[in-house]
């Protein structure tokens, strides 16, 4: 059963990973040969390329708000939503997957945060008097990136939010009447003692999903921001790449991207998974279910 799985994942995730690594050890821009050059690409990116330090300060800037809070924020809309009456919660589940389905329409967010006095935000701030004059949001270095973060987590909230809602429809109703019983009093010890544990798995697959996406985020920026941004000032290792690939067509040079942004997915999903392998800890009480019948006990 687990080797179609396999199979899959070695195709299009190992062979490409180790593939990138042995790329990246030669020169070559789609006219000449390959050429091998050793280590001197990675010595050229850390050593001579003035914009990289900043797309990496950028990215990692950008993963740790937009990884954490976009998760954070997904579980608690669908705990929120899955109180609600089934054709309530069918309703507002498709208008918070929206935009999952709705894939690059940036152009909405370029007339939210145009920089004339017809962009909606200009408008608005100038009709109560808070501004003066039309701010160029997408062209001051100083607003891009939280302008990002923000169109990044409605962009990658589609995901995680169907995930954790549907992990919410699946938890067993019988567990929480045994709770009230075996001494759980309240909406948060529920959700401590028995929502966390029965959704741990797919707790995970929220989380990997954001810490993914905000690591190979790049098109965002490059569609809002432009290519490249003011500053540098939201350029991410992804969008770099698009660079130094596509306009220097030093095509081999962006392979160290690919396994930086990899590695550093793949670091945070280990330790992910190390934190949910285990339940929640609390303060010296856990919720364990017998294997007779549906009762719980607190110990």
């Amino acid at each position: 059963m687990i080797a179609p799985f396999l199979t899959a994942f070695f195709i299009f995730t190992v062979i490409p990973i180790f593939s990138s690594v042995f790329l990246s050890l030669f020169s070559y821009d789609m006219v000449g040969k390959f050429q091998f050059i050793g280590l001197d690409n990675f010595f050229r990116m850390f050593m001579d390329d003035d914009v990289f330090p900043t797309t990496l300060k950028n990215t990692v800037q950008f993963a740790i708000v937009t990884g954490p809070l976009g998760f954070i924020l997904s579980f608690i809309l669908a705990w929120f939503i899955n109180e609600f009456s089934p054709k309530v919660r069918t309703v507002l589940s498709f208008l918070f997957y929206a935009p999952a389905l709705v894939g690059n329409a940036y152009f909405i967010w370029k007339i939210i945060f145009s920089g004339d006095s017809y962009g909606y935000i200009n408008s608005i701030l100038l009709s109560l008097g808070l501004i003066n004059e039309p701010v160029i949001w997408l062209k001051d270095a100083s607003y891009i990136m939280p302008i990002i973060i923000i169109v990044q987590l409605w962009q990658s909230m589609g995901v995680s939010f169907l995930a954790n809602i549907s992990g919410l429809q699946n938890v067993n109703g019988e567990l929480y009447e045994a709770g009230s019983i075996d001494g759980i009093r309240n909406r948060w010890q529920e959700l401590w003692y028995i929502t966390f544990p029965t959704m741990k798995n797919i707790l995970l697959f929220s989380a990997v999903m954001q810490i993914q996406a905000s690591f190979a985020a790049g098109t965002v920026a490059v569609e809002l921001a432009g290519f490249p941004s003011v500053n540098h000032a939201a350029d991410t290792i992804v969008s770099h790449m698009m660079d130094v690939g596509t306009v220097r067509y030093e095509m081999f040079h962006t392979k160290i991207g690919v396994k930086l942004c990899s590695m550093a997915g793949g670091g945070v999903s280990r330790n992910l998974w190390n934190f949910f392998r285990t339940a929640p800890a609390g303060t010296g009480q856990a919720v364990t279910c017998s294997t007779s019948g549906m009762g719980l006990r607190l110990k």
